[in-house]
């Protein structure tokens, strides 16, 4: 998950009573109440609570199965051949290694796409041997998003224990793409260009957390990478000549005097900085790459605007402080990286539906925005979420990421997701 949750307590709180209010008047609450007290749903969630270790196993088999960001096919393949056993219909790898498989429904209402990531942030050749100490699991990458994974495959059989029917078809997909890099790309084909692209209505994320923790909101982001060069020399021999460090730096230092609102928030960083030869040589290529982030298009937009403007005015100093007898220094601009922004507003059946199903479990429910595989949804205009797949992880994107297992939590949180699914589609 290439993400920070954000949203203060206050705010989720005041959401909270602005969507109860929107939901006035309507049966999201007591069909949500009448759900969860159902017969069927009790069977599906006592199934939950029965396979419990199987889940907890699941996700040790898929943690241990390395999936970089691009290099997710081994993992892919397997999760495929979860899908299989499920007994899913149309199983498939796409054309950019996402995997999915339809559980059928009456065929009357849309397309719920119910999702997890395949990639981790960790490179091929991390140790991603999982290790179990009391309730706590430990490996890069168990939580972000390798937990979720087996979650979809314990949604399909509490269904299938309870007798579950649903007006809509129901799509479980482990894409791949949405860490760095990846941009989202598994996310971006599956609505843009798959065979389900125009029949999606809903589409729900599951990430690491409980239930009640609600993303409304996708932060957008754009990434560069801004490569600096010149003529280069040596450091005593050609001094005075232009320098493409010197420019990096002039650049650095005006885009880190920019101000930017605190409401959206908006946010920018240097994350990295590259290059040069030696300790005595001036370089001949500098690079940087920046990130710029925002949960407002038009202040995303400003912001990276004002990035733009500062590099050829960085050039064009250093240019003039220094000798262009060798050659000038310039710059090559790369974008490694553009996730849309997007928003779900509270209104929407999606959102009203997953709330009621928290309040009904006893869970306020609390939104807030981050980077996620909904991003793209969210920004088509699609009714879209990411909500905790059921098991709480921390030290994500670090080597010592782990999980704290606690059953009757973790069952309970998976048992609204599974709710809020089928809310969706449509229970018969």
């Amino acid at each position: 998950m290439d993400r920070k949750w954000t949203g203060a307590a206050l705010g989720g709180l005041l959401l909270s009573m602005t969507l109860s209010a929107h939901a006035a008047g309507t049966n999201y609450d007591k069909d949500a109440s009448r759900l969860l007290a159902s017969g069927k749903f009790k069977t599906a969630t006592a199934q939950i609570d029965k396979d419990y270790e199987r889940i907890v196993g699941d996700i040790v088999t898929l943690t241990e199965i390395e999936a970089p960001p691009f290099k997710e096919e081994q993992r892919a393949r397997v999760y495929q051949r979860m899908l299989q056993e499920h007994g899913l219909s149309d199983v498939e790898m796409d054309e950019v290694g996402n995997v999915m498989g339809l559980r059928k429904g009456t065929g009357s209402g849309p397309l719920v796409v119910i999702a997890a990531h395949l990639d981790t942030v960790f490179p091929a050749g991390t140790d991603v041997k999982v290790r179990r100490e009391g309730h706590t699991l430990h490996a890069p990458g168990i939580g972000d998003d390798t937990s979720s994974l087996p979650v979809l495959l314990a949604f399909v059989r509490a269904m299938d224990a309870a007798g579950f029917k649903t007006r809509s078809d129901i799509l479980f997909v482990g894409n791949v793409g949405e860490e760095g890099p990846g941009d989202l790309r598994g996310t971006r084909y599956l609505f843009n260009k798959s065979k389900y692209k125009d029949r999606i209505g809903y589409f729900i994320s599951f990430e690491p957390g409980h239930a009640g923790r609600i993303t409304n909101g996708g932060v957008g982001s754009k990434r560069y990478k801004v490569t600096f060069t010149g003529p280069g020399g040596h450091s005593f021999g050609a001094f005075g000549l232009v320098s493409p460090a010197f420019a990096l730096g002039q650049a650095i230092e005006e885009f880190g005097k920019i101000q930017v609102p605190k409401t959206p928030k908006t946010t920018y960083n240097v994350g990295l900085i590259e290059g040069g030869t030696s300790v005595n040589s001036i370089p001949f290529a500098m690079s940087m790459t920046v990130d710029m982030r925002s949960a407002g298009k038009a202040e995303l937009d400003a912001l990276e605007q004002q990035f733009l403007a500062i590099l050829p005015k960085a050039v064009a100093a250093e240019n003039a402080a220094r000798s262009t007898a060798k050659g000038e220094v310039a710059y090559k601009l790369e974008a490694v990286g553009d996730r849309p922004v997007g928003h779900t507003d509270l209104d929407k059946s999606i959102s009203r539906i997953a709330s009621a199903v928290s309040r009904a479990g006893g869970i306020e429910p609390q939104f807030g925005s981050s980077s996620t595989d909904s991003n793209v949804p969210m920004s088509l205009g699609i009714e879209a979420l990411t909500l905790g797949g059921g098991f709480e992880s921390s030290r994500a994107h670090s080597l010592d990421e782990y999980v704290q297992l606690d059953k009757p939590q973790d069952v309970h949180s998976m048992s609204l997701g599974l709710a809020t699914v089928l809310m969706l589609a449509g229970v018969k």
